[in-house]
């Protein structure tokens, strides 16, 4: 026998023992899959939005972007709660990131009055979606830090690309409720375009508020609270949700404060600790 068909011979039987055992699942569950396909409804109605803008509907290009920022707050939620998280998802994650909130939302804000200063229009426009693309760059290389501390994990380094979205979004919202003076000013929105841009990609500790908790006394209250808040909401979406990023943004300038209290503490836990570790055993 040949070398040939002594190979052709062990691959045969290699085959055939094989299919002496069961077969294995090459099959994932479609419960995994749900984070992702949250995902790409995200991506979907972020490039929606463009389309409504072109049509000069911008309030649904406007919905369509929160519909985006819904779906992108709830996928690694559900990914984290079914364990289906993975380096694909993430990255996929960050790909919807960048366009439903780094360059929707500008393409939306050149068409509604950006363009009337077209070149700095432009420039605004291309500011705010490279300050996001560098924002969720920075933001995945610092998931693989081992070294992070615990606490950090209640804060956001800059502010991130959905609460960036909404931000950038505020001038055509107030418009919606209190008219479109002077908040349709192109070089307004380009300043604010060009501020929440710089704001992304700042080292300004911002809340990421995963960290809540609500104690039990307060659980009735809060019902309540969200009740009338969801009526409020339905009645006067627009006042509502422009409200809702004002006070957002009210509570940036106190994100280092919390910052450097939290890192405070951390460095007294951490000279505790080794004071407790350099007393002397008791013999």
């Amino acid at each position: 026998m040949s070398d040939w068909e002594g190979w052709n011979t062990r691959v045969r039987l290699r085959r055939r023992k094989a299919r002496s055992y069961p077969p294995r699942l090459n099959r994932l569950p479609a419960r995994s899959l749900l984070p992702n396909m949250l995902t790409t409804f995200a991506l979907c109605a972020g490039l929606t939005s463009i389309r409504f803008a072109l049509e000069n509907k911008f309030e649904l290009a406007v919905a369509a972007i929160l519909i985006a920022a819904l779906f992108d707050g709830i996928d690694g939620r559900v990914a984290r709660m079914i364990k289906g998280t993975s380096r694909f998802g993430a990255e996929l994650d960050s790909l919807s990131d960048f366009l439903s909130f780094g360059v929707a939302p500008v393409v939306v804000l050149y068409l509604w009055t950006l363009s009337d200063i077209s070149g700095f229009g432009w420039i605004a426009v291309l500011s705010h979606a490279v300050c996001c693309a560098l924002r969720l760059a920075r933001f995945n290389v610092a998931i693989d830090d081992p070294d992070k501390p615990a606490w950090t994990s209640g804060f956001f380094t800059g502010v991130p690309s959905p609460a960036g979205a909404a931000l950038v979004l505020l001038p055509i919202i107030a418009s919606f409720s209190l008219g479109p003076m002077p908040f349709h000013s192109p070089y307004l929105v380009a300043g604010v375009a060009v501020l929440v841009a710089f704001l992304m990609v700042s080292r300004i500790p911002t809340f990421s508020f995963k960290k809540i908790r609500i104690h039990r006394d307060w659980v009735l209250p809060t019902l309540v609270f969200v009740g009338i808040g969801t009526a409020l909401a339905l009645s006067y979406p627009w006042q509502v949700l422009g409200l809702l990023i004002v006070i957002y943004a009210v509570t940036i300038p106190f994100g280092p404060i919390a910052w450097r209290r939290e890192q405070a503490k951390a460095a007294e836990r951490a000279a505790q600790a080794q004071g407790e570790d350099e007393k002397p055993q008791a013999l």
